[in-house]
């Protein structure tokens, strides 16, 4: 496995995600060596939904308003419906993104999470697949949706839901540990 010993992360999410879709990608990167922040519009703790209940509640390490994307050599965006719902309308966040996407560092996104991806109006012309409902909305913003497990454009890791998680946090280390993608 690759290591991430000089690498730090930022875990960009909201109330309502998917549980999974954050403690699997966060702990697989902390083995891995990164240096992993929970980075939230809010402060304190925000709750996890679990399937079709609400889970635990995780610390938010800072927040937006606190962070640069300077700071961080790699962003995931975990899934969820609520969660990426209520952060593509905080401009914040979107700009967030938006600036990991510029700059070419890697970014994986799971399930649902790819809807922040849509939102920077920056997939055209990129692959990436995600739950199957967000489909026509990836299409309609000129990326390429297909259907497997992992998927990687240029630093640009996405899956579908997750029983992908283990071959979107092998992906996602590997792209993290390559650096930057010139695309």
């Amino acid at each position: 496995m690759a290591s991430l010993s000089e690498k730090k992360v930022a875990i960009l999410t909201e109330e309502g995600f998917e549980q999974v879709e954050l403690t699997s990608p966060k702990k697989a990167l902390e083995a891995a060596g990164a240096t992993v922040h929970v980075i939230s519009p809010r402060s304190g703790k925000i709750k996890a939904w679990d399937t079709d209940k609400w889970g635990i509640e995780i610390d938010v390490d800072k927040t937006l308003d606190s962070v640069s994307p300077d700071d961080y050599d790699a962003l995931v965006l975990p899934g969820g419906v609520m969660n990426p719902d209520k952060l593509r309308q905080n401009k914040s966040a979107v700009a967030f993104v938006s600036a990991f996407l510029d700059e070419s560092k890697p970014v994986a996104a799971i399930c649902h999470g790819p809807q922040m991806l849509i939102e920077t109006g920056l997939i055209g012309g990129r692959t990436l697949t995600s739950f199957p409902s967000l489909q026509t909305d990836i299409k309609n913003a000129g990326g390429h949706w297909i259907d497997e497990e992992v998927v990687v454009d240029n630093g640009l890791v996405t899956s579908r839901r997750p029983d992908d998680l283990p071959a979107f946090n092998k992906k996602a280390i590997e792209e993290i540990a390559e650096g930057v993608h010139a695309l």
